[in-house]
């Protein structure tokens, strides 16, 4: 890669980055000024781009779960979506290219699949959002994921239609894969935590890439698959290897946003035509609100699930790119859509920043629309009497919730997010209700703030802080204590009147005690 286009992607993405945007934008940005400088190339950065793919598609296999895709809410909304999206887009497509030649395709087919790689929302600037807020647990950013994911499999599937290959006979031999997780269950255990697991990741997803071109089916395909056979083999190490995988899978991806720069500098009319479909962008949340209400959801859940899906995605830009090859589109239809995602990146992001005092002011106009009948996932339960609660029942809630028990407090409840863990948790003799200890309404409809001790042991500093500042605007009189990993988060917390214990710094304490215990109760 030119060293000057490293530069200019570098100050770019940092730019965007300290005006509170995703780099990925400044990546983009940069491209087209070295493309109009005549820096660098697209061909030379066309190994990195298809890398970065393969690398995506591979990590999307290895977070892909069927349970989370199996509720009518999340594949029902990403389906009904589209049903609804695609055709109004190609019309708004169709009549753009009658207006400006360009812009014209050859065949209404191009047009819906234009259309087809807009009616995509970013995975990317969804898991962002949701880290930024201390929310990645939610209920309503693991419907999204859901959605985005149902999504990446269709687009997978259009990039392998699209290649216009017919697979040879050897494709038949790929059936063979399905009977490998034996193998690589012992291989994942075998290769153990250190760089050669994140090698590993970039050896499967590069190589089953190669292996299905060999037979005439898009590579694309190979590494999703192939993240699929490790998650299923190993669910454990796949997260761990994901993990590691993320920076890389990223810096990488560098390469195919700077590569979209090169098809060509904006003019006028890709500029006003890519606001036009930022116009049609506007309707996008109002349609997932509607599909999610209609499924059963509460209002503040489709109202916060339809927002992180605001946006138009970086994978959309894969999929037209795919149709430029195929012949299916012009390459000015790619910087055009490479505008829209841009702008529509600007336009979600301080509407999602805002997102929580936007469901404050209509949140009356919102309930409205909620059905009666509501799924057993969104039915808020009661704390009874208890005067104790312990907001987040992981292993850290867990723990505390035992050892309150053992201390004498009987009137407890705990509160966990994942409906799943707080089924199996009561199952088991806990208190315990399902429900999310950053939620407005459930504070307000459980009296959560009748607690005369609140324990916070949640994983994320960020939420932490939006529980503690929530309960402070509710006229919270009782005592919070909060969970905390770093000092100066500690420090932060007991300067907001908190209680704070500081896991690591304890950690070896409660060790030496535990040590102790049993050391004296061998002796």
């Amino acid at each position: 890669m030119d060293p000057v286009v490293l530069v200019l992607a570098f100050a770019a993405g940092l730019l965007m980055r300290r005006a509170g945007y995703p780099p990925m934008l400044g990546y983009l940005l940069a491209g087209f000024v070295a493309s109009a400088l005549h820096f660098g190339s697209g061909e030379s950065l066309a190994p990195l781009a298809d890398a970065g793919v393969n690398l995506l598609l591979f990590t999307i296999g290895l977070k892909l779960s069927i349970s989370a895709l199996k509720p009518k809410y999340v594949w029902g909304s990403a389906l009904l979506h589209m049903v609804v999206a695609v055709p109004l887009t190609a019309a708004v497509i169709l009549i753009v290219g009658t207006l400006y030649e360009p812009l014209a395709l050859n065949s209404s087919a191009s047009a819906w699949a234009l259309a087809f790689a807009l009616s995509f929302s970013s995975t990317v600037f969804a898991v962002k959002i949701c880290e930024e807020r201390g929310e990645s647990a939610s209920f309503y950013a693991s419907i999204a994921i859901g959605v985005l994911v149902v999504q990446d499999i269709m687009a997978v599937v259009f990039l392998g239609v699209a290649s216009g290959k017919y697979p040879t006979p050897w494709a038949l031999g790929l059936l063979l894969l399905f009977f490998i997780q034996p193998f690589l269950k012992r291989m994942m255990r075998a290769i153990g935590h250190g760089e050669l697991l994140l090698f590993s990741g970039v050896a499967f997803a590069l190589t089953m890439a190669e292996l299905f071109e060999f037979v005439q089916i898009k590579g694309g395909l190979g590494a999703l698959l192939m993240g699929v056979l490790v998650a299923t083999a190993d669910k454990q190490k796949a997260k761990e290897l994901h993990d590691k995988l993320d920076g890389l899978k990223n810096l990488l991806l560098i390469g195919f946003f700077l590569q979209i720069g090169y098809y060509g500098f904006p003019s006028l009319i890709m500029i006003g035509v890519a606001c036009v479909l930022c116009l049609l962008l506007v309707l996008r949340p109002l349609i997932y609100f509607s599909f999610f209400v209609l499924f059963g959801l509460r209002a503040r859940t489709a109202w916060f699930s339809g927002m992180l899906l605001f946006n138009y995605s970086e994978f959309g830009l894969i999929v037209a790119a795919a149709s430029v090859q195929a012949g299916m589109l012009s390459a000015d239809w790619v910087t055009t859509l490479t505008l829209a995602m841009a702008m529509s990146f600007f336009i979600a992001t301080p509407v999602n920043k805002q997102v929580h005092r936007l469901y404050l002011v209509y949140r009356s106009k919102l309930t409205r629309y909620e059905r009666d009948a509501r799924l057993p996932e969104e039915e808020i339960g009661t704390l009874g009497q208890a005067d104790t609660a312990v907001l987040g029942m992981g292993r850290v809630g867990r723990n505390a919730y035992e050892a309150l028990q053992l201390s004498g407090r009987q009137s407890m409840v705990g509160i966990e997010e994942r409906f799943s863990r707080a089924t199996a948790l009561k199952d088991d003799g806990f208190n315990c209700v399902h429900g999310d200890a950053s939620d407005r309404d459930f504070w307000e409809r459980t009296g959560l703030a009748n607690c005369e001790l609140i324990l916070v042991g949640l994983s994320n500093h960020r939420e932490n802080l939006q529980i503690v500042e929530l309960a402070k605007e509710l006229g919270y009189t009782g005592q919070l204590a909060v969970a905390a990993r770093f000092a100066d988060h500690k420090e932060q917390l007991e300067s907001m009147g908190c209680i704070s214990f500081n896991l690591y710094e304890e950690a070896g304490r409660d060790f030496a005690l535990h040590c102790l215990r049993q050391f004296e109760s061998r002796t």
